[in-house]
């Protein structure tokens, strides 16, 4: 969705107030599609004091596999962005603000970008999240296997013969 901040940046206490949807189905993140349903996003951009600020809000269902035992989890997220609009850069401070340069923002790309830099790198179904199994490859979550898990480190395995 392209913006027009033209009246927001002209006119000093003005607001734009937006909500909408955001497909992001096709975007592939660990080796999934974990954005099944749309993200309810809501922005909103102020001039305070000739200074356009940019908030946003995005609601979304997060669902993928556990890193750990691989089980399928959803789960509800929201995660609060907070921008400086400016219409042109000049200086080091490239990086603290988004350029705007003929009043046009387009939010779907910025929302897009904001998202997928937080989006968790490591996604577990619980913090203790047990894992499978090394040997046989059970759900350790569901219950013990039984196996013999110890390891013995091959550099001392000799030593085991001489007892």
């Amino acid at each position: 969705m392209l913006l027009d901040l033209k009246k927001v940046f002209l006119s000093e206490d003005e607001s734009l107030t937006i909500d909408c949807d955001l497909d992001l189905q096709e975007l592939e993140f660990n080796g999934t599609r974990p954005l099944a349903t749309p993200i309810k996003v809501s922005a909103q951009a102020v001039n305070r004091a000739g200074v356009v600020g940019l908030s946003v809000v995005a609601r979304f269902e997060y669902d993928a596999p556990c890193d750990r035992c691989g089980e399928r989890k959803v789960t509800d997220l929201e995660y609060s962005f907070e921008h400086t609009l400016v219409q042109s850069l000049v200086g080091e401070n490239e990086g603290e603000y988004i350029e705007t340069p003929d009043y046009q923002l387009d939010l779907d790309e910025l929302v897009t970008a904001d998202i997928v830099l937080e989006l968790p790198s490591k996604y577990l179904c619980t913090d203790g999240c047990k894992g499978l199994c090394p040997k046989c490859g059970r759900n350790l979550n569901k219950g013990d296997c039984g196996c013999d898990t110890r390891q013995i480190d091959p550099r001392l395995e000799v030593l085991k013969n001489l007892l």
